[in-house]
């Protein structure tokens, strides 16, 4: 664990600024006022149906001004050597790209969850979390991809950039939910996007579908466009037992875990953030800290987690190396094996 520098409030302050007038710049995204009114969309805005909604600016200055984060190291390589998957999906497998990017292989399909091989997850190149770790496996070794699944709009979730590089190698399936279509052919018109709804079911081919499922977050991509577009999790179902990737979720009293056991029963695999947690009086509604994943996991009754969402991009207080150690201790605190739920690292591979 890491002491503050000396200076570190300060700047705090500076890049929290530079950070908001970037935000401002950027144009509003979604197509948010064509849609029909819904149980979780007012008309205008996309929201959790009673749930907490994100903090506001007074509240992200504060958390900022506080200079309370940990230092971060320039690098933190992974143990793990760098993945070279087989072109063929043979029985489950999945290997670990880094932040909240897998790539899911199963059913002769190679899937990639939230995408990012760029080395910031920031709206410029020359400022914002810098990744700490090269991707656990090299663009150029990806196997074909048939299937892009984008969780929501944020910008360590979703990389303009690295869909266009897929896009143009591969052309893959893009599916994301509603309002994020406009964010990605913003960028590229050309770009075709399945936008779906909670709930909505999209068949991959050779027997897989996904499944859109409802989690409690929130999206931007700047600051005049918050909830224009919605975020979801992913349910695979026709891989192995199935799979759950959470995208971004808080624990929201566990709801989000108990309507996937109650709609898709138990998965054989769930994918789980466990980052991104501190302080938790700003974090807690929108994002898990370990406590809360492993007890997301066993409402889940999945057999196996694969813990993501840390150690690559530092985009709140807790140190580098925090997320596995609150892991371990949430597992003896409610008696889990921890065998069963793995603090992932780039290039790390699972198989089933």
């Amino acid at each position: 664990m890491s002491s503050d520098r000396p200076g570190r409030p300060m700047l705090l302050r500076r890049r929290g600024l530079v950070a908001l007038g970037a935000a401002a710049m950027l144009p509003a995204c979604g197509t948010a006022a064509q849609r029909p009114v819904t149980g979780h969309f007012n008309g205008a805005t996309f929201f959790n149906p009673d749930g907490a909604p994100p903090r506001g600016f007074l509240d992200l200055a504060r958390w900022k001004l506080a200079g309370e984060a940990r230092d971060w190291p320039d690098s933190y390589p992974s143990p793990f050597a760098p993945d070279r998957p087989p072109r063929a999906a043979g029985p489950l497998r999945v290997s670990f790209v880094g932040h909240a990017s897998f790539l899911i292989q199963g059913g002769g399909l190679n899937i990639l969850t939230d995408p990012v091989w760029s080395e910031r997850a920031s709206p410029l190149s020359f400022a914002g979390p810098k990744r700490v770790n090269p991707p656990g496996i090299a663009f150029e070794n990806l196997p074909p991809i048939d299937a892009v699944l984008v969780s929501h709009g944020h910008y360590d979730h979703l990389d303009l950039e690295t869909l266009d590089r897929l896009w143009r190698r591969d052309r893959p399936r893009i599916v994301a939910p509603l309002g994020n279509d406009a964010t990605i052919q913003s960028h590229r018109a050309d770009i075709p996007v399945t936008a779906v709804d909670w709930g909505g079911v999209v068949p991959l081919g050779h027997g897989v579908e996904v499944v859109a499922v409802q989690v409690h977050h929130w999206s931007a991509r700047g600051i005049f466009d918050r909830n224009a577009a919605l975020w979801c999790g992913f349910v695979l179902r026709g891989l192995g037992d199935g799979v759950f990737f959470a995208g971004d979720t808080g624990f929201d009293q566990g709801q989000p875990f108990m309507r996937v056991a109650r709609q898709h029963g138990a998965v054989g695999l769930a994918l789980l953030p466990i980052g991104a947690y501190e302080p938790r009086w700003f974090m807690a509604s929108q994002h898990m800290d370990p406590a809360d994943a492993v007890h997301g996991f066993n409402l889940l009754g999945a057999r196996q987690a694969l813990g993501y969402h840390w150690g690559t991009f530092q985009l709140t207080d807790e140190a580098v190396d925090a997320p596995p150690a609150d892991l371990a201790l949430a597992l003896n605190g409610q008696a889990t094996d921890p065998g069963r739920f793995l603090a992932v690292r780039p290039g790390q591979v699972w198989s089933a």
